[in-house]
């Protein structure tokens, strides 16, 4: 008994040791962002500061943008990754925390242009419309057929967005295309130059429907600066959810920390947004991860304050998996004790065919060889009952049997002294 509980208690000790490897989460985690300097690099670092706090180690890899970044993940390359609306990657190479910010697509022109209001009569202009691999470029050219615009209508160049500023400027380019937060630095100089200014488009809502990953957002009146007034007046945009899109075996409690860091850093008012509108599981081009759905939309459980992060990340999922399996073992467990008394009753009642052969023989062959015969088989029935080892709760079966046999042992000497 000592050495079945010491077996017991060290396989115990064994599985909880097990579950609690299986628990921790790794410490490191990489996450690609876009080029240095720009708006998916400036957050990724936000992210890197907030998830220090619980010793994650933040590697941050540099890109040329969203299409780069959908690549590293379809590669497995990366944990985690921003990637813009409409970027495609593979069903089953990456799941989505959510949306987590509007970048609105920008048109820049040179203040006194003559540039037309309706992208469909553009011809001939020096376009920067964003490095290859980046998101903007796979977005101008979603942007060119969604508004009908004719391939080779226009001479496209592949600046970086700080570039394009300087280019806008210096009189290089007539129009720079950003797909970007509103809030990126090479906008606040765009936006403070006496060179350039926003082009307002024409038939956004008709440009929404052909591209149907865009949302229309309002920009107010002096949302950028007041100092100078910019813009000048209310304008309506066309704009893309920035996903934080991750590697659908990413780790439980790595996904909680995504999200609470996404809660934390997203969940404000900003120029384009009214407070509570990220992070967002809705209007994804990517399926939804089941943790980071249920943190978004009913917030950490008890179990956050209760629980280490990566404790309490799990939790629910054991419960999840847990519970069906209670639900089939607690009918299980009011079955089995009934089975175990019927086990035992049976080792006694399974003797009782051969007591009642025993006794029928008795009334049909009362010869004094035959009964000699009958009494050593009911012998060796009582004997085998006898040796049944069992526990003193079920030994009530066994006796109630050999006093049957006593009886049938007391009728079989009866008959022999009649036969004398």
């Amino acid at each position: 008994m000592r050495l079945w509980i010491a077996i017991t208690a060290l396989t115990l000790a064994m599985c909880l040791s097990l579950i609690l490897f299986m628990l921790l989460p790794p410490q490191s985690l990489t996450l690609a962002a876009g080029a240095r300097g720009g708006a998916y690099a400036l957050m990724a670092e936000r992210y890197r500061e907030v998830l220090a706090r619980d010793d994650i180690d933040v590697t941050i890899v540099y890109t040329d943008g969203s299409v780069d970044n959908a690549a590293l993940l379809t590669r497995g390359e990366i944990d985690a990754a921003f990637v813009q609306a409409g970027v495609h990657v593979p069903m089953g190479k990456a799941e989505a925390i959510g949306g987590v910010f509007y970048e609105p697509m920008i048109f820049l022109a040179r203040k006194g242009h003559d540039i037309p209001s309706n992208p469909a009569l553009w011809r001939d202009l020096r376009i920067s419309s964003g490095r290859p691999g980046s998101g903007t470029s796979a977005a101008f050219e979603d942007f060119q057929k969604a508004v009908g615009m004719a391939q080779g209508a226009n001479k496209h160049l592949a600046l970086g967005f700080a570039q394009s500023v300087f280019a806008l400027e210096a009189g290089g380019i007539d129009l720079a295309f950003l797909v970007s937060s509103i809030e990126a630095p090479y906008l606040t100089q765009a936006f403070a130059s006496e060179e350039i200014t926003l082009l307002q488009l024409a038939y956004t809502e008709a440009i929404s429907r052909h591209l149907d990953y865009a949302d229309i957002v309002q920009i107010p009146t002096g949302a950028v600066s007041l100092a100078p007034v910019q813009p000048e007046e209310a304008r309506e945009m066309l704009a893309l959810k920035a996903q934080l899109a991750i590697a659908p075996d990413l780790h439980p409690a790595l996904v909680n920390r995504l999200t609470m860091a996404a809660k934390e850093l997203h969940r404000g008012r900003d120029l384009l947004t009214d407070r509570g509108t990220f992070p967002s599981p809705y209007g994804i081009g990517m399926p939804i991860n089941s943790v980071a759905r249920q943190l978004i939309q009913e917030g950490p459980s008890t179990w956050h304050n209760l629980l280490p992060y990566w404790a309490a990340a799990q939790v629910n999922r054991l419960l999840l998996l847990t519970l069906p399996i209670l639900l089939l073992l607690v009918p299980l467990l009011r079955v089995v004790p009934s089975l175990y008394a019927y086990f035992r009753g049976w080792q006694v009642w399974k003797h009782y065919g051969r007591i009642r052969e025993i006794e029928a023989e008795l009334s049909q062959h009362g010869t004094m060889a035959n009964l000699t015969l009958l009494a050593e088989d009911l012998e060796a029935v009582d004997h085998r009952i006898a040796q049944l080892r069992l526990p003193p709760a079920y030994r009530q079966t066994a006796y109630h049997a050999r006093m049957h046999i006593d009886l049938v042992r007391k009728r079989i000497r009866q008959m022999e002294d009649q036969s004398l």
